[in-house]
């Protein structure tokens, strides 16, 4: 009864990384970790390609963190709904929100809205099995525009690109290859308003690309161009060194002939979705450098007779319920985690920082919020409930049909037999009420 009582809003990575930052502290301390889905593991779960199994073995470090007894997971809970910032602040002396980023950034240019143009944040939680999207997605366009220059826009192009057969040793759910399976896609094209040097992709997520069977991968030699800024950039960073040696040696190979083509097209400004009714092209502006890396436009377009436009230009947060929100960067205003005007509530992660950083970055996120709130620690005012059982009895009066580890484990002993019969890992359960099911029962 004693020990310092955390409540965390998101059981995504960083959410989770917070409570392990915590529990290495020298500080007596438990963490409980409220999560809106009825499974942890947010973006690594939802927003990982179902094809990257390297990148998804991080769960296996997030499942140690959930096993440890002094952590208490509670899914399928709604913050501002069915727990409120009063409830936690009655049953914990300290708060963090790690909420991350789902929503798609705007891109604010002509007939972004027709029927056919998506956000690509939708379509990953469609190929993830997200409980809270549609379980159909039409994939009818022989041609297909990808906007973006990052991992997003690259996963987002390879899942296009690919056979549907090629899925079937992942976890995706029969209604996702059903989709994938009638996709009429042929040629992709990816578009970056800047040149190789200014890519954000990384160069593993490159690699995959060109060893997709049945798919080639085109550079254009046009587009390989460089300024004195590009120049500085690829001489500074090893990374980026990495990324333009590729792109510059796909422009100067012979093509393969593939039935499928993924073109990845620089110097490109999407200027304007075509069409009156749907989606029926993409005009692109030819952009030029300015000496510095950035670029300028020329006035010279093109027009791309494309069916779909899927935009990858970059998740932003949502707002929580009573919290201060800064809605141009997406972010909870803090400073050092520390929530502005709000003491005892801090932030972690994309909520907290954007969008940036790969999913390890969160580490030292996590451990500037921790450090801010146990150096306050003393001074807060200690919450008055402080029976551990007052929690679920809360949610159990409210009848909520809360998740718990336990349900966890059950669930994922269930995708796991799913899997096996399939000659798979796993299977996705995708709709929420059997997911709650499943684990409550467990």
């Amino acid at each position: 009864m004693t020990a310092l009582r955390v409540a965390v809003v998101g059981a995504g990575p960083a959410g989770i990384y917070a409570a392990d930052t915590l529990l290495k502290s020298d500080t007596d301390v438990t963490v409980d970790l409220f999560e809106k889905l009825p499974a942890p593991f947010g973006l690594v779960r939802y927003g990982v390609a179902p094809d990257h199994p390297r990148i998804k073995q991080i769960v296996h470090a997030l499942h140690r963190v959930l096993d440890n007894p002094a952590v208490r997971l509670f899914g399928n809970v709604e913050f501002g709904t069915d727990v409120t910032l009063a409830d936690l602040r009655e049953h914990y002396d300290g708060m963090i929100v790690a909420t991350g980023c789902e929503r798609d950034r705007d891109l604010d240019i002509p007939g972004v809205d027709l029927p056919g143009s998506h956000g690509a944040a939708e379509f990953v939680q469609w190929y993830d099995g997200h409980p809270d999207v549609p379980r159909d997605w039409t994939l009818d366009a022989r041609s297909v525009a990808v906007i973006g220059a990052g991992n997003v826009a690259l996963d987002v192009a390879r899942v296009l690109a690919k056979s549907a057969g090629d899925m079937l040793d992942t976890e995706i759910p029969d209604s996702v290859h059903a989709g994938l399976a009638a996709n009429s896609a042929t040629d992709v094209h990816v578009f970056a308003r800047r040149g190789l040097a200014q890519a954000r992709f990384s160069p593993m997520e490159l690699r995959e690309l060109d060893k997709v069977p049945g798919v080639e991968v085109i550079v254009e030699p046009e587009d390989v161009e460089f300024d004195d800024g590009s120049m500085q950039e690829i001489r500074a960073t090893k990374h980026v060194q990495m990324v333009v040696k590729i792109l510059q040696d796909w422009a100067l190979r012979d093509r393969r002939g593939d039935p499928r083509r993924v073109h990845l097209h620089f110097l490109a400004r999407p200027d304007r979705v075509l069409g009156a009714e749907r989606v029926e092209g993409l005009r692109v502006e030819r952009t030029e450098y300015t000496g510095d890396g950035n670029v300028r436009g020329t006035g010279v377009f093109t027009e791309y007779p494309v069916g779909a436009v899927y935009r990858a230009v970059g998740y932003t947060g949502s707002e929580v319920a009573e919290l201060p929100f800064d809605a141009a960067r997406g972010v909870i205003p803090h400073e050092a985690g520390r929530v502005q005007g709000m003491p005892g509530v801090y932030a972690v992660g994309w909520i907290k920082r954007g969008p940036v950083g790969l999913i390890g970055h969160t580490k030292g996120c996590a451990l500037e919020t921790v450090g801010s709130l146990l150096a306050d620690a003393p001074d807060l005012p200690r919450a008055p409930r402080r029976d551990p059982a007052a929690v679920p009895e809360l949610l159990d009066r409210r009848g909520v049909e809360f998740t718990t580890w336990d349900g966890w484990l059950a669930l994922d002993k269930h995708e796991r037999r799913l899997g096996e019969d399939r000659g798979r890992e796993r299977m996705k359960v995708v709709p929420r009420e059997e997911m709650v099911e499943i684990s409550r029962a467990g």
